[in-house]
């Protein structure tokens, strides 16, 4: 490994904030991203969060900027990419980690929630490549990281329908864009990330268990290595697939899962 992997390029992060305390995947990539020389824009639908990254990649010397936007409309996404683009003049990272869970299966959950968590899991890929790509092809290349999920090609032990079938989604979504493109120096992977612990599984997952401690346990034995992975395994896996040292990996989806992928599961 070598330090200023990414010098010169600008990076795209968005669901940049955290939803709490702590180290989210998207914002352990912000500053992963800087720390290897990127320029990164951290865009959250929440400002403060976003506000809070970017001030903590300033706060060790390097140049970011907040902007809020919300992934669900077209308009708010291209405006936030117009902005980025008029501060630093270039994009060359793509890095979408923009997701939200949502339990129950077609029984138990409304057709508006599933528009919803489709918009949001999958409506989010298409509008930020559609508002970034013109820029990258312009430039002659880019590097697009989208954020999926094991979920998408196995079960987990949570029932997540349209969080696994959008996932899934991601997957050839990432597949198609870099088939498309790679002609143009455009390349795309995503990472399916395992069980790891970030905020948000406090505060979307907790409730599955009978406490905090228990659900960190539960999940931890559910891996091979015994233990969660961290936001920052994932944002190692990112700053890889965004760099140079990745030129020739295009169209893969990658597990960071602990191994997980290739356990048979435990029966409950």
């Amino acid at each position: 490994m070598r330090a200023g992997r990414l010098q010169g390029k600008v990076a795209l992060v968005f669901g940049a904030g955290s939803s709490g305390p702590g180290w989210g995947n998207g914002k352990a990539a912000a500053v992963a991203y800087a720390r290897e020389g990127a320029r990164v824009v951290c865009f959250d639908i929440a400002e403060p969060a976003a506000a809070e990254t970017a001030a903590l990649i300033t706060a060790e010397g390097f140049e970011a900027l907040a902007l809020p936007v919300d992934v669900t409309k077209q308009d708010s996404v291209q405006s936030a990419v117009t902005a980025a683009l008029g501060h630093f003049g270039r994009i060359d990272v793509l890095h979408n980690n923009v997701g939200v869970t949502l339990s129950g299966g077609p029984v138990e959950i409304a057709e508006a929630q599933f528009q919803r968590a489709m918009d949001i899991n999958l409506g989010s890929v298409f509008r930020t490549a559609k508002a970034v790509l013109p820029q990258m092809l312009a430039q002659g290349g880019g590097a697009i990281i989208n954020i999926s999920s094991l979920a998408a090609t196995r079960w987990t032990g949570y029932p997540y329908f349209t969080y696994s079938t959008a996932k899934a989604a991601v997957n050839q979504a990432t597949v198609a864009l870099a088939m498309q493109y790679a002609p143009h120096g455009i390349r795309a992977n995503c990472i399916m990330p395992g069980l790891i612990d970030t905020p948000l599984i406090y505060s979307q997952i907790a409730a599955h268990y009978a406490s905090a401690e228990e659900m960190v346990a539960a999940r931890s034995r559910a891996v091979p290595m015994g233990r969660m992975g961290t936001a920052w395994d994932i944002a190692r896996a990112a700053v890889f697939l965004a760099s140079d040292e990745a030129a020739f990996i295009t169209g893969v989806c990658l597990p960071v899962d602990g191994g997980q992928s290739c356990a048979v599961p435990a029966p409950h």
